[in-house]
């Protein structure tokens, strides 16, 4: 995992690089990233083209493309280092109004009840605006 940012309460912000760790986190959050993280690492790997024919130099650049044009699958942590929330934003942290960034606590319930501060600070790092109703996919009872 890479830092992020810091977030209020003694939170942190770090983005998920590997299956490894989008395992990991889906085990610990009890939700499916690690299914959304290989099937966008599958698109951004399909979409690469070699810069040479030569056939053990076209790996390449391969990690940079797919780190450049997947999303970016980020967890919020606590300094104990217990994932608290998992978020999906459009790739680079970009604003794509055609992508919907995806916000969701552990098993998949809301996080804006306890997190809300957190998010608006992974929001203001990247300069987007993280709204419950954009990004929580879920409906609120």
């Amino acid at each position: 995992m890479r830092y992020v940012c810091d977030a209020p309460g003694g939170k942190t912000w770090f983005r998920i690089e590997t299956e490894a760790e989008a395992a990991l986190e889906s085990e610990g959050m009890r939700h499916a990233v690690e299914k959304f993280f290989r099937k966008e690492q599958e698109k951004a790997v399909q979409s690469f083209q070699p810069a040479s024919k030569v056939y053990f130099e076209q790996e390449i650049g391969l990690k940079a493309h797919v780190q450049r044009e997947m999303p970016l699958f980020l967890t919020l942590r606590d300094d104990e280092g217990n994932p608290l929330v998992t978020a999906m934003l459009a790739p680079g942290g970009r604003d794509d109004k055609s992508f919907r960034p995806i916000i969701v606590g552990i098993a998949n319930a809301d996080p804006y009840v306890d997190h809300a501060d957190a998010i608006r600070a992974l929001g203001q790092h990247y300069g987007l605006s993280l709204e419950r109703s954009r990004c929580y996919p879920y409906r609120r009872d």
